[in-house]
């Protein structure tokens, strides 16, 4: 990648890892954000998934895009040794 020009912004390299990620399209809202994850850590608990640290959001959308148009994510790292 190149090195960005911006002070503000560092590339950190990590290992490879799985995720799980649950996207949703709409506004970035706390409680949206919430629901979502709920959605996820949920499914992740009735498919005995054991997951590893805190969710993370994610969103890929400038503030400017129509609310119906955004893309979102709620990802969270899950200990797939197991199941390979």
């Amino acid at each position: 990648l190149p090195r960005p020009n911006n002070p503000d912004i560092r590339l950190v390299q990590r290992p490879a890892r799985v995720m799980a990620v649950h996207r949703y399209s709409g506004g970035w809202s706390e409680k949206r954000y919430q629901e979502h994850e709920t959605i996820l850590l949920e499914a992740l608990t009735t498919d005995r998934v054991e997951t590893l640290g805190a969710p993370v959001f994610a969103r890929y959308n400038a503030p400017f895009t129509p609310w119906f148009l955004r893309r979102n994510e709620v990802i969270i790292e899950v200990d797939w040794a197991d199941r390979e």
